[in-house]
């Protein structure tokens, strides 16, 4: 059974979820996302609850049961909330600015990088050593944070480099004499 399939999903005041056929869509007051399910499982609609279950007893209808209920919650959260990825970086002349629909990183390499900022994703730099990114699909924003860190990743001897907000770089001692 389950441990995160068999709870049901609470859709809040704003929210509206309608499905049609194999199509789920979710609006809400940030925008609106849709996914389409898989056929393992079966989606129950009913007063501002939606229902999860599996069609079948197999193995692979057990596993998508609870991967597509999460997926679900992930939409309603992303219409209600949103979501942000914060990124730091560290390193001398190491900044980031947004010039209109651009993204432009200085790195320590020769030249500048110029990252296109993609549909429904929104990026601000409150700091010039800060990057926020932020949007309505989580794994849209979790994959633009991921190739903004991926320029310059942090390096275990001085810690320099693009991270994650709260994320331990592990370090290592240097050559000794």
């Amino acid at each position: 059974m389950s441990r995160i399939g068999k709870y049901a999903i609470e859709l809040p005041d704003g929210v509206e979820i309608d499905l049609n056929g194999a199509e789920l869509s979710v609006k809400g007051p940030k925008g609106e996302l849709a996914m389409t399910l898989v056929p393992q499982v079966k989606v129950d609609i009913e007063q501002r609850r939606v229902r999860v279950s599996p069609r079948g007893k197999d193995k692979t209808s057990r596993s998508m049961w609870g991967m597509q209920r999460t997926l679900i919650s992930n939409l309603v959260e992303g219409v209600l909330n949103g979501y942000h990825k914060r990124l730091e970086m560290k390193g001398v002349g190491y900044r980031a600015t947004v010039k209109g629909n651009i993204l432009n990183l200085q790195l320590g390499f020769s030249h500048d990088i110029d990252f296109p900022i993609p549909d429904g994703i929104t990026i601000q730099c409150p700091e010039q050593t800060v990057i926020v990114v932020s949007g309505i699909d989580k794994q849209v924003v979790g994959q633009v944070a991921a190739e903004i860190r991926e320029y310059r990743k942090p390096e275990p001897y001085k810690g320099k480099g693009i991270k994650y907000e709260g994320e331990y770089i592990f370090r290592k001692e240097g050559k000794k004499k």
